[in-house]
Formats: C-alpha cells, sequence, structure tokens
C-alpha cells in the first residue's frame, strides 16, 4: 500500500490541512494519507501546544467516517524530539508491505536541509511539496519529488488559536465537530 504520511503539529487541525491531505490522495497514487501527529517538532517552541492526545483526538473526529485517511500517534512512542527519519525508519520496520512517502509544504520542503539525515530521507523517500504563499520551491531536480497544485487557502492553526483567545469564531475555518469539541473543553483559551 503506498501511504502519504502528513507530519504535523494540528494544533488544531483545519480544513487546509484536510483539503490538502484529499487533494493529495485524489492527484496522486497514494492509496491512504496518514495524518502524523508530532508531539515536538524541534522547529518549534511547544509552550502553546495542546496535548498530544487532545490534538490527536481532534485530527480522528475531523477525519471520521474517511476511509484513506488515517490519525497516527506512532511518534508518541518514538523518543523526543520527533524526527522524521526516526518515524520512517520505524515505519518501515512495523509496516513492511507498505511504501512511504512524505506530504509537506514549501515553507518545510526550505527547510529540509536542516532535517536530520536530510540527504538519506531524500534519496530513499518520494516527497510531495504543495505551494505555501510566499515559498517558492526551488533547488535541484529531484526524480522523488513531486510538486502537487493543492488549493491555496489561507488559514493557520496560529490565526485558530488567537481568535479562540479573542473569543472570536471559528466556524468554517475548522470542521464544526472540531469547533464544538474546542469549545467544550476550552481548549486555547
Amino acid at each position: 500500500m503506498q501511504i502519504g504520511l502528513y507530519f504535523g503539529s494540528f494544533n488544531p487541525i483545519h480544513h487546509g490541512h484536510l483539503i490538502i491531505a484529499n487533494y493529495v490522495l485524489n492527484s496522486t497514487r497514494l492509496d491512504q494519507v496518514w495524518f502524523v501527529v508530532s508531539p515536538q517538532n524541534p522547529f518549534k517552541n511547544s509552550a502553546g501546544l495542546l496535548n498530544e492526545y487532545q490534538r490527536l483526538h481532534l485530527v480522528k473526529i475531523a477525519i471520521e467516517g474517511e476511509n484513506n485517511l488515517k490519525a497516527s500517534d506512532i511518534e508518541f512512542y518514538l523518543p523526543r524530539p520527533s524526527y522524521t527519519i526516526d518515524t520512517l525508519t520505524y515505519l518501515e520496520e512495523k509496516y513492511p508491505n507498505h511504501k512511504f512517502s512524505i506530504i509537506m509544504g514549501s515553507d518545510s520542503y526550505q527547510n529540509l536541509p536542516k532535517w536530520k539525515n536530510a540527504e538519506l530521507i531524500v534519496k530513499r523517500y518520494p516527497i510531495f511539496v504543495y505551494k505555501r504563499a510566499g515559498f517558492e520551491i526551488t533547488g535541484p531536480d529531484d526524480p522523488l519529488l513531486t510538486v502537487v497544485d493543492a488549493p491555496l487557502l489561507q488559514i493557520s492553526a496560529t490565526q485558530i488559536r488567537e481568535l479562540v483567545k479573542q473569543k472570536k469564531s471559528i466556524r468554517y475555518l475548522v470542521p464544526d465537530i472540531v469547533k464544538e469539541e474546542i469549545e467544550r473543553n476550552n481548549y486555547y483559551r
């Protein structure tokens, strides 16, 4: 099975994430997209992060009923901070019949040279890059790189958290069930 791994904090998951995952699934040879919830990204400050189990729950309820989308907690059980190469190595051992690819925005792609074992990642794993405003996709031609022209929405988790703090509506930015869960539990207040 061809699996696309969409790594992120998903703090919280929003329609932009879901549209990208669905677009990549529909426009590539991937069979499934797994949302890999990262408990600790080595490049981000974890101070504003909702607990990883709460973020995982929000992802699960956002994709409920979607057979080709899956929420993954695999990095919860690996050493922290989470390094993509370690996660990929573990997943290959655990699921030897699956082929894994990476889904990332052009902002993350620009940071790829800073990642642990970046050269190995680029050589061994197909990478699907979607464009993000202000981040051009440049670099050497790479046979394993595919640029996907996913719809570009100017939605960010940071913006959503700020709206929640200001007691403003996040309707239409996140699935209704995610909005209700955030409100019910006073997340991001």
